[in-house]
């Protein structure tokens, strides 16, 4: 929702500082976010003995991408083509979370 409607339109504000801070706490919310995934989905992994799923293995590696593309947009925010890329593996953990 941040990347999609609210910076397209923010971007034609006359000052950007505000709209910078609240996508930095966007970004921070969205790593806590990612631990909680983290640590929730190796609970279930466990309960469900699924540590042998490769289709798990793909889907912590990209939950792990995920967050060094939140790190690496929070320091350059001027990289846009990193919005797509947290947005398209997102997309990919969530079908990759169904498929288990």
């Amino acid at each position: 929702m941040l990347a999609g409607v609210v910076l397209p339109g923010a971007r034609e504000l006359p000052a950007r500082e505000p709209v910078r801070l609240v996508a930095r706490r966007f970004g921070y919310g969205t790593l806590i976010a990612l631990g909680v995934l983290l640590i929730t989905g190796s609970l279930m992994a466990t309960h469900e003995h699924l540590w042998d799923s490769p289709t798990l293995h793909t889907k912590l590696t990209l939950v792990a991408l995920t967050g060094l593309f939140v790190v690496w947009h929070m320091k350059r925010p001027n990289k846009h083509v990193l919005e797509s890329a947290i947005f398209l593996v997102s997309l990919a953990v969530v079908w990759l979370g169904i498929s288990l």
